[in-house]
């Protein structure tokens, strides 16, 4: 095969691994430090897809329009978020899986029949910035600059929220939050400040991840369940709860996707399938993850 043609999959690969990174990673960071499964995380990048789509209309034709459109997108769901979070969540805390799965499962379709309400089932789309509508020459193949963009604004925010949590005295709370949090409470921590406030950062990027795919893909009911199975297989693979393991499990779903094309053109996602099944039997914790105890 031509290296150009390789290299381009790499580069499809690394698009799909880094928007996933972005999806993941809220899911990720709200097990990792509250023990919640989150499936209504994906409900949560449909309202910020829609919510994106809704300012730019309100906008147009502003040029700039997407740029604050995807803003308002990310702290309208972390708004949201926050508030699912004061108002249901926080009951859920310290109960069984199947308890948070039934009622996140439930708010996934309170969320889907709101969505059609208000936005109705035909399908949406928003233009590419102009400042990233073109492309880049890169070893014969043309790179589209937005598809840049998103390859590295994952890294970006990947350094950025490892910082905060290794770096800063909020990230060291969190840090203890996920540990004992009966401990914590009981040196006068505000445990359930910490946890809404993971709770708002995970939805915010959950909103800023489905802002930011509406340039590449079609907003359309539905897109909520089929994002979360994706971000589920992310986190098996890199391991539930590690955030580096979100990360690399991105890059190994993408490129095992992209090049999986070539050997199953019919079937390509299940050489990913493939994978998580054998990841979850040599490794039940993932790849970066460790045994919950």
């Amino acid at each position: 095969m031509a290296p150009s043609f390789l290299f381009n999959q790499f580069m499809g690969g690394l698009t799909t691994a880094m928007f996933l990174f972005l999806i993941a990673s809220g899911l990720s960071l709200v097990f990792g430090v509250m023990r919640v499964i989150n499936f209504a995380h994906g409900s949560f990048y449909m309202i910020g897809a829609y919510l994106a789509w809704q300012v730019v209309q309100w906008l147009h034709p502003a040029a700039g329009a997407f740029w604050p459109a995807a803003l308002f997108a990310a702290l309208g769901v972390a708004l949201l978020g926050g508030l699912v979070e004061r108002l249901f969540f926080r009951h859920l805390y310290g109960r069984e899986e199947l308890y948070q799965l039934l009622f996140t499962y439930a708010l996934v379709l309170i969320l889907g029949d709101a969505a059609k309400a208000v936005w109705g089932t035909r399908q949406l789309s928003v233009s590419r910035p102009p400042v990233l509508s073109g492309g880049f020459d890169v070893l014969g193949i043309t790179v589209p600059s937005y598809n840049l963009f998103i390859i590295l604004i994952g890294p970006v925010i990947a350094v950025a929220v490892w910082l905060a949590l290794t770096r800063s005295g909020a990230g060291r709370m969190v840090r203890a939050a996920a540990q004992d949090r009966e401990m914590l409470g009981a040196l006068g921590a505000n445990v359930g400040l910490i946890y809404t406030g993971m709770f708002v950062v995970s939805s915010f990027l959950a909103g800023l991840s489905g802002a930011l795919v509406t340039p590449m893909s079609s907003i359309v009911p539905g897109m909520d369940v089929e994002i979360i199975v994706e971000a589920f297989i992310v986190v098996v693979i890199g391991g539930l709860g590690s955030f580096w393991g979100t990360f690399w499990g991105s890059m190994i779903y993408g490129q095992v996707l992209s090049f999986g094309i070539l050997i199953f053109p019919s079937f390509s996602i299940f050489s990913v399938f493939a994978l998580m099944a054998v990841i979850l039997i040599v490794r039940p914790w993932g790849l970066f993850g460790r045994p919950l105890r």
